[in-house]
């Protein structure tokens, strides 16, 4: 692998289809190490298949990735001594405590008995699981359950860590905790992959790749891809916003529409095309109750990337 001493991932035009349809297209990343990588897109957008071809659980149709220094192609089972992967639906053993689980794992990767105590006892005072060490996995919160399997996945040191979608469907307190695990993981040195579909959370890693029908649309810093856009953006107050998109949509110069609540983004060709928005809204009789140009956020980068497809 070219530049081996920097790099933990490098992927060089990697594709994999099933039948027609292109899951992962001619993808070619370079991740450095010590990175926290965030590979951000709705469902349907090849990220579980591009984790599952990096973590040599499923062989590409074409092209190649190097993990660790090794090759998906060549070197499966040497790339998964090296990394921890936890999946969407991470094996954690229901009717064992977690400790057993953590044990479980531990036997799994053949971690030395002797290294096991300080290991097993750090892992489960940085995820708080301390507590609840002889509890049944089945028995804890969704949350506590990711911070279990993120255990799991760290018991042996890994150099990469794979995360598949960690935060879905956790509640807003323990996304907070989970991505303050990360950050301490960072600070040891070890390499992270997340793939998640919440653009909030993109904006906390080092660097975000912007998936959409198996290619990367844009692969930077956070800061760099909202400054990307380079047309102006207006945030509208309004009421009857689900009205208010459908009208504003039509109006000529408008590149994109994003709905938060009472809000509408609206990405627009040029800055005078804002007048002729908040025209068209009166003339319907929609009340702006405010409005004020805006930075572009992740999502209104992607969403203005993805119509402009």
């Amino acid at each position: 692998m070219d530049n081996s001493d920097a790099l933990a991932i490098k992927t060089d035009a990697l594709t994999r289809t099933f039948g027609e349809t292109t899951a992962v297209d001619g993808l070619s990343l370079e991740i450095k190490k010590g990175e926290l990588f965030g590979l951000v897109g709705p469902d349907g957008a090849g990220k579980t298949t591009t984790m599952r071809l990096l973590t040599a659980i499923m062989e590409p149709t074409s092209g190649n990735a190097w993990v660790a220094g090794h090759s998906i192609l060549k070197e499966g089972e040497r790339i998964k001594e090296r990394i921890g992967y936890m999946s969407q639906r991470f094996g954690l053993y229901e009717d064992l405590t977690v400790m057993e689980n953590i044990v479980f794992y531990a036997d799994l990767y053949d971690v030395p008995q002797k290294e096991r105590p300080a290991r097993i006892e750090r892992l489960l005072g940085f995820s708080n699981l301390t507590p609840f060490k002889g509890r049944l996995a089945g028995k804890l919160s969704g949350g506590m359950k990711q911070k279990l399997g993120l255990a799991c996945a760290l018991i042996h040191t890994p150099e990469v860590l794979f995360l598949d979608e960690p935060t879905n469907g956790v509640d807003p307190v323990s996304r907070r905790d989970f991505w303050r695990i990360l950050y301490d993981l960072l600070k040891d040195g070890i390499t992270i992959f997340v793939s998640t579909a919440y653009l909030d959370e993109a904006e906390r890693c080092t660097r975000v790749g912007l998936m959409h029908r198996g290619s990367i649309l844009v692969d930077d810093v956070p800061a760099r891809i909202k400054g990307s856009l380079g047309i102006p953006m207006v945030e509208l107050w309004t009421a009857g916003a689900r009205q208010a998109e459908e009208i504003v949509r039509g109006v000529d110069g408008v590149r994109s529409v994003s709905i938060y609540g009472d809000r509408l983004h609206v990405a627009l060709e040029r800055s005078e095309v804002a007048g002729r928005v908040l025209g068209k809204l009166k003339g319907e009789g929609i009340e702006v109750r405010e409005q004020r140009a805006i930075l572009p956020s992740l999502e209104d980068v992607f969403i203005a990337m993805v119509e402009g497809k």
